[in-house]
Formats: structure tokens, sequence, C-alpha cells
């Protein structure tokens, strides 16, 4: 019980000493607070009048694309001060304390996992300026919140590679192209059969599309397809596990260089 004690107050600590260094960072404001309000307000204003999407508004369609792009987003920041982190020499000192080494990695996650749920809010206020009107019951909401934990954790622990593994804070920021680009390339702004056959055929099978439909049915209220979200849900825990041990392998053999 002392152990896992520990362990907790080790990742709460460093989580702390990664908040600190994002609020004395004005890109991490720009990324998590600003980006996600531009985003919802570019494409409502840009496209909302000539995107149709049948049945509803398209403001109401894009929220869950926009949700996970900018959780991509935030995960490139994460990927970045894990890196700094990396390459600085200060996880050598870490190192040196007595803390489990995995509590700076669950540290660095946990901090991210906050500032994407901020960034969550800044998207849902910011579209229900703009027209969103959710029609989500008490267990829609829920459906939501889990998927959205769920997306942070996966692609936060991928985030923990990419900056372990990187060579610079450069590098680290690739993540951000991954981060764009699979949103765009699922339903997360147009229906997939509207898509070329080839495209249509990656969006309607890769791990966005599953997430995207059971965020999108529970926020309007519409029946939610049991299918779609255990898919969604499975491919979830299968990239949080996969991303986990990858995370810890990487930086047990970073550290022994």
């Amino acid at each position: 019980m002392r152990n896992d004690s520990k362990r907790y107050n080790d990742t709460v600590t460093i989580a702390k000493r990664c908040i600190l260094l994002s609020k004395r960072n004005p890109d991490t404001f720009l990324t998590s607070v600003m980006l996600p309000a531009l985003m919802m307000l570019l494409f409502v204003f840009l496209f909302g009048n000539l995107i149709h999407v049948g049945g509803t508004s398209y403001v109401n369609y894009i929220v869950p694309g926009i949700l996970l792009q900018c959780i991509g987003q935030c995960s490139t920041t994460t990927a970045i001060l894990m890196n700094r982190d990396v390459t600085s020499g200060i996880i050598n000192r870490f190192s040196t304390l007595p803390i489990r080494r995995v509590s700076i990695l669950n540290g660095h996650v946990l901090e991210a996992a906050v500032r994407s749920l901020l960034t969550s809010a800044v998207v849902l206020i910011t579209a229900m300026l703009v027209g969103f009107r959710p029609a989500a019951s008490l267990t829609g909401w829920c459906v939501v919140f889990i998927l959205l934990i769920a997306v942070i954790l996966a692609l936060s622990w991928l985030s923990v590679i990419v900056g372990v593994a990187a060579n610079s804070a450069e590098g680290a920021s690739s993540l951000s192209a991954l981060a764009v680009i699979l949103p765009y390339l699922s339903s997360g702004f147009v229906p997939t059969e509207t898509m070329p056959k080839v495209l249509g055929i990656f969006a309607e099978y890769q791990p966005m599309t599953p997430i995207i439909d059971t965020m999108r049915n529970a926020l309007l209220g519409n029946p939610i397809d049991t299918g779609t979200f255990l898919i969604a849900m499975i491919w979830c825990i299968g990239l949080v596990a996969a991303f986990y041990f990858i995370s810890l392998a990487l930086f047990r053999k970073r550290l022994s260089r």
C-alpha cells in the first residue's frame, strides 16, 4: 500500500512540474486554448454553408472530429515536453532520486490528460457559442467522457514514445502531422461514403471513425450502436496497452545509453 501511495505521489509531483512548465510556455496556451477555438470557428464559418451532412447542422456534425484533432495537437506538446526532459539530462537526475521511473512517464501522461480535458471544454464551449446544441442523455455524456479519456490516454502514450525516441524537440513535433491528418481521413468532417473509394475504405476502418461516430450519436441524442462503441473501445484499449509497453521499453533503453 505504501509503494502504491508513493508511486501516486511521485506521479502527481511530476505532473505538477509539467503543468508549471506548460504555464510558462506561451506556445502551450496557444495550442491548448486558442487553437481549438480557432479551429472550431474556422470550420463552421468557412465550410458550414458549403458542406451538407443531412439531418443535422454542420457544427453538430464536426464537434467530435474537432475534439480528436485538438487532443492530437495537445499530444504534440506532450511529446516536446517529454523530449526536452530526455535530452536536457533532467531525467538522469530524476533517476538518482528514490522514485520509480514509470512515475516520470505517468506524470507526463497525467498532465497531458488535464490539458486535453481543458482543450475539450474549450472546443465544446466555442461550439455552443456558434450553434452546437447537444441533446445527449446522462448515459450519452458518460459514453463521450469514456471515449475522450481513452483517446487522450492513447495519444498521450504515443506522444511519450515520440518524445523518448526523437533526438530533438523539432523531431518530436512531427507527431502533429499524424494528429492532424487522421481526423481528416475519417468521418470527422464529411461522411465516409462521399470520399473516393480507396480513401473511403481506409476512413471506414481506421480507429478514429468508430470513435467519432459513437461520440457524435451520443452528443446528438441518437441511439448508440453497441457494436461501433465496442470497436472504438477495443481500438483505444489496444492502442493504450501497446503504446504503454513500447514507451516503457524505449525509456529504459534511452536511460541505459
